[in-house]
């Protein structure tokens, strides 16, 4: 048998003299926490001195595909013209960002499909057991998920609970009842948890869990718009291919956030795999970020591509929104266009002023520009439920297909509740990375 090595962690001589157990029981564990007690590191030279300890997995991260770096920088965040509504929302103030990564377009019907089939599959996984239970949760094997047959009547029998009741059925055909996707949130609240008073209490008082319904309220073509024929686009947006790089609609700020959840478990669970380094979160933009990012290092002007005008010196229309007094088409389409059309703003950004609004993760609050920080500015409520409607207002920027040439400019604000989607809302991922190569 080998000698077990021990290594001496010594205690401060005054500490013995301490009458109170308690405390000297908490700086034995605060010391033996800082590293004493824990033996030598794999690959350090056992000298006594200080080398440090890198983490243990390796990080090589490449570009995340489809995103564009937006580095740090300072801009004039606010009106860069007449407050012509008189509201003083938006203050001109002076404010710095740190670097971030942005998607280049508003995430797709497409790219939204993956996190829906991901939810589909792994809850009919679950229900035909195809995986193992693993310190009380049910881990899926996802080779297996991925043969699932939804077209096989073996296959719908067993995940009954997944299909329409008889009295939904449309000629008796048996569909996934999109009602019936939900994604298991949990996140730790760290705002929350990072209050003074809050000090020292359990960490589970800042989990919070919830089931939020995934597929897009494909409705919301209709509801929108009173006394108007818009049902083919209920029918066809989502699930036609033709759509397929268009971006996604009918998602509320709740499913939005859950996206963001989802794809950054889907990125680390790789990296786990590969014995990488995991990421930080994929998350919505703050207010602000999204501001910095639209402007695209031009500090005061007042759309994405600059000064003054909707059309470049060709006559072009430069953003898809709503032309002149109601001369939808002109632009180059009558609803959504493709998440890439028309030319990107100097950070390789499309679509940052027209085509949809997009969800921020800021609390919309008439008087925010006054309080906020100028360092990473951002005001945020977790809202609940029982929440006064006021609070679950989110910033909403860029303007959308069905807009006015007002709310494209850069930093006009507008709000929608968190629990609402809407035909002409989508919304991009950011992620905190490091600047890196191709």
């Amino acid at each position: 048998m080998k000698s077990v090595k021990h290594y001496f962690c010594p205690i401060p001589f005054n500490i013995m003299k301490m009458k109170n157990l308690s405390a000297m029981t908490a700086l034995v564990a605060m010391t033996v926490a800082a590293g004493c007690g824990m033996g030598k590191s794999k690959g350090l030279p056992n000298d006594g001195q200080l080398h440090g300890v890198a983490p243990g997995a390796k990080y090589n991260l490449t570009k995340p595909p489809g995103m564009v770096y937006i580095p740090p920088g300072t801009f004039h965040m606010g009106a860069s013209d007449e407050d012509v509504n008189y509201s003083y929302n938006a203050r001109n103030k002076q404010v710095s960002i740190n670097g971030f990564w942005m998607d280049a377009t508003e995430i797709t019907n497409n790219e939204y499909r993956q996190f829906v089939n991901w939810v589909r599959d792994s809850t009919a996984a679950t229900l035909l057991q195809y995986g193992k239970e693993v310190d009380g949760v049910f881990v899926i094997d996802w080779k297996k998920a991925s043969t699932i047959k939804y077209g096989d009547k073996a296959t719908i029998e067993k995940i009954d609970q997944l299909i329409l009741s008889p009295e939904n059925r449309v000629f008796g055909k048996k569909e996934i009842d999109p009602y019936k996707l939900e994604f298991h949130s949990e996140i730790f609240d760290l705002k929350e948890a990072a209050k003074r008073e809050n000090t020292g209490k359990p960490r589970s008082q800042f989990i919070v869990k919830k089931n939020v319904r995934v597929y897009p309220d494909t409705l919301v073509w209709i509801r929108d718009f009173s006394y108007s024929y818009n049902e083919p686009m209920t029918k066809r947006y989502f699930s036609h291919p033709s759509f397929g790089n268009y971006p996604v609609v009918g998602v509320n700020w709740k499913q939005a956030t859950a996206f963001c959840e989802w794809r950054t478990h889907y990125l680390n669970a790789f990296l786990e795999s590969k014995n990488r380094a995991t990421e930080s979160d994929f998350r919505l933009p703050t207010e602000a970020e999204w501001e910095y990012a639209a402007r695209g290092g031009r500090s005061q002007s007042m759309f994405p591509w600059g000064n003054p005008y909707l059309r470049n010196r060709k006559g072009c229309l430069l953003a898809n929104f709503k032309p002149g007094r109601g001369n939808y088409p002109e632009d180059g389409a009558f609803y959504t266009a493709r998440a890439d059309a028309y030319w990107p703003n100097d950070f390789g950004l499309y679509c940052m002023a027209g085509n949809v609004a997009e969800w921020t993760s800021s609390l919309f609050y008439e008087g925010a520009y006054n309080f906020q920080h100028d360092m990473n500015p951002d005001i945020r409520f977790n809202a609940n439920d029982a929440d006064p409607p006021r609070m679950k207002r989110k910033v909403l920027r860029g303007g959308s297909w069905k807009d006015v040439g007002f709310y494209l400019q850069t930093s006009a604000r507008n709000y929608e509740y968190m629990d609402t989607a809407k035909s002409y809302i989508g919304f991009r991922c950011v992620i905190d990375l490091p600047p890196m190569k191709k």
